[in-house]
């Protein structure tokens, strides 16, 4: 994080997060790098780890997207500030953002999760949006989206990501 930048302690969204999954993920003494934080690369496995989580609490163990077959298109990560080891797990919040005919966009804040009484309470480590496509191993194909699928998604959507990039 740049000296001339703060910590980010909130989000538009953040205000109205009906729509939002809470997963809490523990972190792993092996996160972290030379520098003493948690490493780049592995913000995309605490993903991974909340999108597994939450995936089967929204489509439930009887018909699990993932065993269904589903591809990772695309990953864009903000890192807003550095997230140091310690024992309580980080809060990743999820959302929808976009849904497709074959795919949808899922929207990430990885954020401390502490009370703002706190000190460093609720501070956003790190904002994130991941592209994932419906995918029929069998035929190589990417597969439709049924309409059941879709009513999970739309009752867990919300705002786009607000990226630096779209604030400017």
């Amino acid at each position: 994080m740049p000296a001339d930048q703060t910590p980010d302690r909130s989000s538009p969204q953040h205000a109205a997060p009906a729509a939002r999954y809470r997963v809490n993920v523990p972190l792993r003494w092996s996160d972290m790098d030379a520098y003493g934080h948690v490493n780049n690369v592995q913000f995309l496995r605490l993903l991974e780890d909340a999108r597994v989580i939450g995936f089967e609490e929204w489509f439930g163990q009887d018909r699990s997207v993932l065993s269904e077959g589903i591809l990772v298109a695309r990953h864009e990560i903000e890192y807003l500030a550095p997230l140091l080891y310690r024992v309580p797990p980080i809060v990743v919040e999820m959302w929808a953002t976009r849904i497709g005919g074959a795919g949808f966009d899922l929207a990430y804040e990885v954020r401390d999760g502490r009370p703002l009484t706190e000190e460093g309470g609720d501070v956003v480590y790190a904002r994130a949006e991941t592209t994932l496509v419906l995918y029929d191993f069998a035929t190589s194909t990417p597969r439709r989206m049924d309409e059941s699928l879709r009513d999970v998604l739309r009752s867990h959507s919300g705002e786009p990501v607000p990226f630096r990039w779209r604030r400017r």
